[in-house]
């Protein structure tokens, strides 16, 4: 039966045998004394780096090629008629007027998406001090705003879910075109939905706490690292201009052919027909987009498991001034290949599921078993070698391959698991985001409806405000979660050194539950 040790000493130190063993000459580091590693970094997984450059330069030499080559015309291919007589496709003479028509179509709408446009702008406004506002709130009131959201996690669905049944009954249009059979079965389903919702907080009542502590932690760390706030929003709005660029070069690759007469049942007419290599152009940058995006989301987790390891493990406050430069620095230099790398092994994971997950239903029920249990082991592996490396990478600056090993080793030999901290949190800190997203498009509904009159297309408005503060308040809620992640890493390290560099963490993470995975692992090593 195991024990658990103090938290300023390392687990199993002397029983636990690594399946990789070391050697004092070789230059693979030490698994057993992690530390943090300050610069200058040797650069790591080199040809991933030089892999994925090839793929953007490449991406965006045809994107200026496709701009230069574009053919204009390619816009009002709809539009040509076939002559029989030259036996080609020309332009009609009406063409300004039909696309006049057009025009007026779409200016009919013109002042509801007025409205709209100011609605999202004031949200965008506001979301940011509502982000710090909620980040205060979990710093210095963690314990009121966990415990007084988790009702409004019943209270706001249900009163949506019993409102959208009153209105729709109410509303002869909707009535007409709904029955009421199936509006009391959608009402029923998401009753149901909500009753098992409440069924899960119950059963994790005890564990409720803890949680209540962990996220104290997780703001507090945040708190002192501020300028994160600032770093992650630029590094998305440098993503997004970088993906605009490649979405009008996939816009105008797509205008690069020509107008062409085709035959249909002895009829001809005109079509846009493109380029030969348009085809693998698209393949080629929507494979370089969802790449980058990738990327950034490990870089932005490298990023913060830097700062915050740095503040963690850290002595003097004058040194963490340059903290998060230092970070930033790593994670588009030295370890850039690294991120590239975790990228896209990420990515390329979820492309599988996804194929496979489409494949599935098309299978036999005996094959779909066993195909359903392959991909869940190997996707569970893999989610549990990939949850915390590019935390490790970002501390050690060791390639990915290297992290991974350390960190199952380290894991390993102090029977932590991050099962816990890992879904009650974030399902706690989701719950928050939704609660306070939900009540201002609550509000915002309320003022459209009865200050402005503008009817039912208020509830698409306050719909669009709600996802629009709901993704930003998601972004502030997945920062603490990757804080929590590299404040769990530090820990570990800490218990694997014989470590306290900070009390009131060790005071707080030492009751996290051990892992049974890992004392079977440990029963079947020989000892030392």
């Amino acid at each position: 039966m195991f024990q658990e040790s103090s938290p300023t000493h390392p687990l199993l130190s002397k029983l636990y045998s690594s399946p990789f063993p070391t050697h004092p000459s070789s230059p693979e580091p030490d698994p057993t004394h992690i530390t943090y590693t300050h610069s200058p970094r040797p650069i790591k997984d080199l040809p991933f780096l030089i892999l994925f450059t090839l793929f953007v330069l490449s991406t965006f030499a045809f994107g200026i090629f496709s701009i230069f080559n574009h053919n204009p015309d390619s816009s009002y291919a709809f539009f040509y008629t076939y002559d029989a007589y030259t036996s080609s496709c020309i332009k009609p003479t009406n063409l300004n007027h039909s696309i006049s028509f057009l025009s007026k179509l779409f200016l009919e709408k013109s002042n509801l998406f007025e409205i709209l446009i100011w609605i999202l702008v004031i949200t965008v406004v506001l979301s940011v001090p509502f982000g710090f506002f909620l980040l205060l709130l979990l710093k210095h009131y963690t314990k009121f705003i966990v415990y007084g959201s988790l009702p409004f996690f019943v209270i706001v669905p249900i009163f949506v879910n019993v409102y959208w049944f009153v209105a729709c009954s109410v509303s002869s249009s909707c009535s007409q075109s709904f029955d009421s059979v199936y509006r009391i079965l959608v009402l029923s389903f998401v009753f149901l939905v909500i009753g098992i919702v409440l069924w899960i907080f119950v059963a994790n009542w005890h564990r409720v706490e803890l949680t209540v502590k962990i996220i104290r932690v997780a703001a507090n760390a945040l708190s002192q690292n501020l300028g994160l706030f600032w770093v992650l929003p630029a590094l998305y709005f440098g993503l997004v201009v970088y993906l605009v660029v490649i979405v009008v070069f996939l816009v105008f690759a797509k205008s690069n052919g020509k107008i062409v007469p085709r035959e249909k049942d002895g009829e001809f007419y005109c079509s846009w027909k493109k380029d030969g290599w348009v085809v693998a152009y698209y393949v080629l940058a929507i494979f370089t987009i969802l790449w980058s995006a990738a990327v950034m989301v490990e870089a932005q987790v490298y990023v913060i498991s830097g700062t915050i390891a740095q503040w963690y493990f850290s002595k003097n406050k004058a040194t963490l001034k340059k903290s998060l430069r230092s970070s930033l620095r790593n994670a588009f230099g030295p370890s850039f290949g690294t991120v590239c790398f975790s990228g896209l092994l990420s990515f390329s994971v979820r492309l599988i599921r996804a194929a496979i997950d489409n494949a599935k239903q098309d299978l036999p029920g005996a094959v779909n078993v066993i195909l359903r249990c392959c991909v869940n082991t190997f996707m569970a592996t893999f989610d549990f070698l990939n949850e915390f490396t590019i935390n490790l990478a970002a501390i050690t600056g060791e390639a990915y391959c290297t992290s991974a090993r350390m960190t199952y080793e380290l894991l390993s030999r102090n029977l932590l698991s991050a099962v816990f901290v890992e879904t009650v949190s974030t399902r706690v800190l989701s719950g928050i985001s939704f609660v306070f997203a939900a009540i201002y498009g609550i509000m915002v509904c309320a003022v459209l409806k009865g200050a402005i009159g503008i009817g039912n297309d208020s509830y698409f408005i306050a719909v669009m405000a709600w996802l629009l503060l709901l993704l930003v308040l998601g972004f502030v809620v997945q920062v603490l979660d990757n804080v929590i992640e590299t404040v769990y890493v530090c820990y570990a390290i800490d218990r694997d050194t014989g470590n306290v560099c900070k009390q009131e963490i060790h005071d707080v993470y030492v009751h996290l539950p051990i892992t049974r995975n890992h004392i079977s692992h440990i029963s079947r090593t020989p000892l030392a």
